[in-house]
């Protein structure tokens, strides 16, 4: 019984260092969260914006002209083979099903493009995601574990840039971005965003109104505008992505410390009524001996 009653102590002890654990964690994640959405709040309306701007420049004529507007022809008519995805995974786990579900999105995408006869290049932000192919024994183009969970323009500027050089050149069909939507802390949904070529929403057959006068002219515009869009939707996944991190971290976490709670309150239970049995089979003892000697 003293042994039983010791191993339940020790039990009792690792969980309760475990559920101070898992709460500093949540803690931390929900401190993260505050600026992590406040960082998504802020880039939306400037990728709102950038859209916006440019389905009102552009028109058909201009749309065959710019290399990151036109569509290449499918494999089978001549056009290129290879086709970018770009993964945007976590540096740590500890966050349920989070990683595990960007993986699948991206495996799923990887698959339809194969299916549809392209060569998939596969650009891996995180940890978390280059594990997994390295252990698949699935090649890499790009990997980077740098960028973490405070990520910068500079760093989408990093990502992309070769990609956009690579489609302007005719030698990519398309570079999809596999990364999470952050809707609230907890749904945070893994989806994939077409970046290249740039589709741009309620294109206008007219372009601008007659009334605009365009300094410089819209060509020059557009110039700047495409590569600066399709950054700016490499940033958004990047920022979504953290935030969505630290979101599924927290509802982990708090689950994980709900359940530690349930554990040591059963552990203290069967402790209690242990410790119980062992003081009343004492008393037994004690009456049945002092009832002997009387006899």
């Amino acid at each position: 019984m003293a042994k039983a009653s010791k191993a339940l102590r020790g039990r009792m002890r690792s969980v309760q260092n475990t559920r101070k654990i898992t709460r500093t964690m949540e803690l931390v994640s929900t401190s993260k969260l505050k600026r992590a959405q406040d960082r998504v709040v802020a880039a939306r309306p400037y990728a709102a914006a950038l859209a916006e701007v440019i389905a009102d420049l552009v028109t058909p004529e201009l749309a065959e002209r710019f290399p990151l507007l036109r569509r290449p022809a499918p494999p089978e008519k001549g056009g290129p083979r290879r086709a970018a995805v770009l993964l945007v995974t976590s540096n740590r786990g500890l966050c349920g099903g989070f990683n595990s579900n960007l993986i699948k999105e991206a495996r799923k995408r990887i698959e339809a493009l194969e299916g549809r006869g392209y060569q998939v290049e596969l650009h891996l932000v995180g940890r978390k995601g280059i594990g997994f192919f390295k252990y698949i024994g699935r090649a890499i183009t790009t990997q980077r574990q740098d960028i973490g969970d405070k990520p910068t323009a500079q760093h989408a500027s990093e990502l992309v840039a070769g990609l956009i050089e690579e489609y302007s050149a005719g030698r990519l069909a398309s570079v999809d971005v596999v990364c999470a939507k952050f809707v609230s802390p907890i749904t945070t949904p893994p989806t994939t965003l077409g970046v290249l070529p740039v589709s741009t929403p309620a294109v206008k057959p007219g372009g601008l109104k007659a009334d605009y006068i365009l300094k410089p002219g819209a060509d020059e515009i557009l110039a700047e505008l495409l590569p600066l869009y399709v950054r700016n939707q490499v940033y958004r996944g990047l920022v979504e992505t953290a935030a969505a991190e630290h979101g599924a971290r927290r509802t982990a976490m708090k689950n994980a410390t709900d359940n530690a709670g349930e554990i040591f309150e059963l552990l203290k239970r069967t402790y209690n009524r242990q410790r119980q049995a062992a003081i009343t089979q004492e008393i037994a003892e004690i009456v049945g001996g002092a009832a002997a000697l009387e006899g």
